[in-house]
């Protein structure tokens, strides 16, 4: 860019209150920005006697990528719908890729969305996104949003408060005479993870009864995984209650107490993280904490559109409630969960 043409932008950027880099992206078709700022830069441009020319639109519009493990985890549909959903009630068009929750995966499925020219992507980041991904997104300077999972990259951020709900599914058991919890661990790394763990030792704190290691298994976000762990844990004995930190997980731990004759509700009182879709048609129903996915995926679109219209926008990182299902999988006949 000539000395000439980045003194031009400056005086568009001043005159139409924006910044340069969003003069950029309207002057160059580069990016979306929202009409009204594109009418006022454009305006502000023409007073100055400044030529557009050659401004590259996409034939559909603008388009937001999402990408995150959905076919290999149908517990997300609700988010994808929900990003679909608001997406398309602002106007956008969607391209999604499945990221199989592996970091190279991931880095492919981002670098093919950045060749197909995207305004900006949602992103729920595998493990070590950070090594892979954010290189990539950075050297593109395109908008992205993180959805269901946290980190410490100073961008936009929506996901569920993993920790308070964990806390108080912990609390539950605890308020009714267990002391002996043992949790299923999801993958390592994930802000997931750490947060639902936090929450078990925070209701175990603030109980007053001692964390014993022994009960923490990792599950690795697995059926697998938590099958595993959870007969580990059946066969060491002592263990009363079980919460389980992941839908996929849950799954593992049913599995493991059929195989080993335990009645859940009655011989072993059982909480998890994630609401399974059949989880109120279950003998006995289960206890849950159900994550607002629809809200997730809407709200990470509505940042992503923010952020578009305004690149020098602060960051903003929403953590929303997860609804508790009390059923009968803890132990409990009364549908009364104590928050």
């Amino acid at each position: 860019m000539s000395a000439a043409k980045r003194i031009r932008m400056a005086d568009v950027a001043e005159l139409a209150d924006v910044s340069v880099s969003t003069v950029s992206h309207v002057l160059n078709g580069t990016r979306f920005v929202a009409e009204e700022t594109r009418t006022r830069v454009e305006q502000a441009a023409t007073s100055l006697g400044y030529l557009i020319r050659n401004r590259r639109e996409s034939p559909v519009g603008p388009t937001l990528g999402l990408a995150l493990t959905g076919a290999s985890n149908p517990y997300l549909s609700e988010l994808i719908l929900g990003v679909e959903s608001e997406a398309r009630r602002a106007g956008y068009a969607m391209l999604f890729c499945d990221t199989h929750d592996d970091a190279r995966t991931e880095r492919d499925a981002i670098a093919l969305l950045l060749s197909r020219r995207v305004d900006g992507i949602i992103l729920a980041p595998t493990e070590a996104w950070q090594q892979h991904t954010l290189p990539l997104l950075r050297r593109q300077h395109t908008p992205y949003v993180l959805v269901d999972r946290f980190a410490e990259a100073p961008c936009d951020q929506v996901g569920t408060d993993s920790e308070s709900a964990a806390s108080q599914l912990v609390e539950h058991l605890l308020k009714h005479r267990h002391t002996r919890i043992g949790m299923l661990v999801g993958l390592r790394g994930l802000s997931t993870s750490v947060e639902r763990l936090r929450g078990y030792r925070r209701a175990h704190q603030t109980a007053g009864v001692p964390i014993r290691p022994e009960l923490l298994r990792d599950g690795e976000s697995s059926v697998a995984g938590g099958r595993r762990a959870t007969l580990q844990l059946l066969r060491q004995g002592g263990m009363t209650a079980l919460f389980s930190a992941n839908n996929a997980m849950t799954i593992g731990a049913l599995l493991a107490l059929r195989e080993e004759g335990i009645v859940v509700g009655k011989d072993l009182a059982l909480v998890a993280f994630d609401d399974l879709e059949w989880g109120e048609a279950m003998t006995p129903p289960l206890t849950a904490a159900a994550q607002p996915f629809h809200a997730m995926g809407a709200r990470a679109v509505q940042l992503l559109s923010r952020r578009l219209a305004d690149p020098l926008a602060s960051r903003e990182i929403v953590r929303l409630p997860a609804s508790l299902e009390h059923r009968r999988s803890c132990g409990c006949e009364q549908p009364v969960l104590v928050s």
